[in-house]
This record gives C-alpha cells, sequence and structure tokens, in this order.
C-alpha cells in the first residue's frame, strides 16, 4: 500500500509508525496489548474460578482423584494425605487468585493507560486488589450455599492477600525491569 492511502485511510496508524520510528512509543504501536486481549484472558480465568468453586471440585471430590495419585507417585497413607490434601487446595487459592490479581491489573492498565506510558501505577494495583476481594467474596459467599462446599471469611482473607503479593511481584517485576 502506498503511505498517501494510509494517510487518508488512517492517519492515526501512519502517526504510530512515525512515532516508532523515531523511538516514541505510541498507544497505537504493535508493542502495546490490545485490551480486549487482556480482558478475554480475564473473563476466561473468572471462568475458570466459577467452575471451582461448584460442587465438583469438593474437598471431597477433589480426594477423590488426588489420593490415588500423591498414593501411587510417593506412597502418601491415607493419614498423611490430609495435610497434603489442604496444602495443595490453598495452594490452589494461592495460585488461582494472585493470577486472577494480575489479570486485573493487566486488564487494568491496557484500559486506563497512562500519559507517561508508565508500567506500574498505584491505581491499577489498588483496582486489582480490590476486584480480587471482590470475587473472593462472591465465590466464598456461593460456596456457602453449597451442602459439599464452605464459605469461609478466612478463605477471603487468603485470596485477598494472595491478591497483595501478587501486585508487590507486579511491581518488583516491573520496576527491575
Amino acid at each position: 500500500m502506498s503511505r498517501e492511502f494510509c494517510e487518508m485511510a488512517c492517519p492515526e496508524l501512519v502517526e504510530g509508525w512515525e512515532f516508532r520510528k523515531r523511538g516514541i512509543s505510541s498507544r497505537l504501536t504493535a508493542s502495546r496489548h490490545h485490551p480486549v486481549k487482556a480482558w478475554i484472558a480475564l473473563i476466561l480465568w473468572l471462568i475458570v474460578i466459577a467452575i471451582e468453586s461448584t460442587t465438583y471440585l469438593s474437598a471431597q471430590n477433589t480426594s477423590r482423584f488426588l489420593y490415588p495419585l500423591l498414593h501411587f507417585l510417593f506412597g502418601i497413607s491415607p493419614a498423611r494425605f490430609e495435610p497434603w490434601h489442604f496444602l495443595i487446595r490453598k495452594g490452589g487459592h494461592v495460585f488461582g487468585y494472585g493470577l486472577l490479581s494480575i489479570l486485573l491489573f493487566r486488564a487494568w492498565r491496557e484500559t486506563l493507560p497512562s500519559r507517561e506510558n508508565a508500567k506500574w501505577r498505584l491505581p491499577w494495583a489498588t483496582i486489582a486488589v480490590l476486584g480480587t476481594a471482590l470475587v473472593a467474596s462472591l465465590d466464598e459467599w456461593h460456596q456457602s450455599f453449597l451442602p459439599s462446599r464452605t464459605g469461609t471469611p478466612r478463605d477471603v482473607l487468603l485470596d485477598s492477600c494472595a491478591g497483595i503479593a501478587a501486585q508487590v511481584l507486579v511491581f518488583l517485576w516491573v520496576t527491575w525491569l
């Protein structure tokens, strides 16, 4: 395509190309992720969390496949399995809600860009932590209605702390890069 045609059809893109040639980043350059991709990833992870909140992944049901696996791999007895089962399940909370916090941060960073093209801003991290706490609260509230699940404030606290820890890691990551 000719440059003139591109300038007529979409002058913003040509402006973005000029910025890139001079080493100046622009919201329209290829190096920026598209906000829709960030929100799709977040929505998919929220679906995973919603599925994990069902009866199918209650402690009783996860022990049905975790115990045989751990017994086969490590020879764990039923008595030694219970503490490991608890740690695996709580580790899943930490991983799941930490990732949720990171995905929320990414989605808001892409949606609300900064003028100075910052990689980390407190408003993005705050919204991510608050969103993580909200999803954790709704998840535990939902579980309180299921006979095979228990909704506990301790899990909300654990999930929220995982979200805060994830934001600390994001901050350290972007400041060291």
